[in-house]
């Protein structure tokens, strides 16, 4: 007798994390054999709440995947309606009709939900203080889920931060442009976060779903991001350094330091947003790689396929 197949509906199938979320899906979970349900902008609109609400009712997933977002910071403040509609309209959609047809959801969220003020580490379970559209709007996407789903256990939400990949568009690709294109680089070296990868972020979502699946109790929020803590000058600094290394770029750009003040942006940036992720790799028993070691095997994701290999 075959077992009923674990149905994974993953929004934000063709951004960086949905395409780390398809290349690492496992075969099967808690030894239900995976179903992965793919969507993105051509398929289902994230702005429509009730296109969302008929996904649910129409797939009858176990999970909703919830990588998809409107992630323009910047652009995000002179389109406000749309982005709330995408990053908070969405995931209250989800969470109601999940309640109704049954089926759990794995929301994800950022860093910008805090308001980078303290100097240290921010907890899972502190309060929100979000800076801009874009924070406000992932903020109010969390807390669509805490009153839907809070109590029943069936809505996680993992916040990440400064999220880059070897697709997509990301600030490690874009400094990997601009080292080849110029040579000098101002960098803003006083906004304190740290990267992730989308790999390890990856892993960490599939195994937060096969703990879940087990029933073992999760908290409601949890944090994940590579493990260490850089300026963007310095992860720009070892975008140069390592792409010379592996041979994407002939030579590195000079970089130069220089603050916030000196690169005004229409959003307002948290200038401290380290995550405290501890708790959440204890839970999932996941070792996470030094930030500057992701950021190798980024680089060397994106050498494989520049050279026509298959990313691993």
């Amino acid at each position: 007798m075959s077992l009923r197949p674990l149905k994974i509906l993953l929004t934000g199938g063709s951004g960086q994390l949905g395409h780390a979320l398809k290349a690492s899906a496992p075969v099967a979970l808690g030894g239900s054999p995976l179903e992965l349900i793919l969507c993105d902008r051509s398929n289902l609109d994230l702005a429509d709440p009730d296109a969302c609400r008929a996904a649910v009712r129409h797939f009858r997933p176990d999970w909703i995947l919830n990588a998809g977002a409107y992630t323009a910071v910047d652009k995000a403040e002179s389109e406000a309606e749309h982005t709330f509609a995408v990053n908070a309209g969405a995931p209250r959609a989800f969470a109601e009709a999940l309640v109704d047809c049954g089926g759990r959801l794995l929301q994800l969220s950022t860093d910008f939900v805090f308001g980078g003020a303290q100097g240290h580490p921010y907890r899972p379970d502190q309060s929100r203080n979000p800076l801009g559209v874009y924070g406000a709007s992932k903020a109010s996407g969390e807390e669509a889920i805490e009153e839907l789903m809070g109590t029943s256990g069936e809505g996680l939400i993992l916040r990440t931060s400064w999220l880059m990949g070897p697709v997509g568009q990301n600030f490690a690709l874009t400094m990997l442009r601009l080292h080849n294109e110029r040579d000098e680089l101002n960098v803003v070296a006083d906004q304190v976060g740290c990267p992730t990868s989308t790999r390890g972020l990856a892993a960490a979502c599939w195994r937060l779903i096969e703990i879940a699946q087990g029933r073992y109790s999760l908290p409601l929020k949890c944090h994940w991001c590579d493990a260490g803590a850089a300026s963007w000058y310095d992860v720009a600094y070892a975008i140069g350094e390592l792409g010379k290394q592996l041979g994407l770029i002939e030579c590195e750009a000079k970089v130069q330091p220089i603050s916030t003040s000196d690169y005004p942006t229409p959003a307002p940036r948290p200038s401290y947003s380290l995550l405290d992720c501890r708790e959440t790799w204890h839970a999932l028993d996941l070792q996470p790689l030094h930030w500057r070691k992701g950021l190798q095997e980024i680089l060397l994701e994106l050498k494989r396929l520049r050279s026509g290999k298959p990313l691993i």
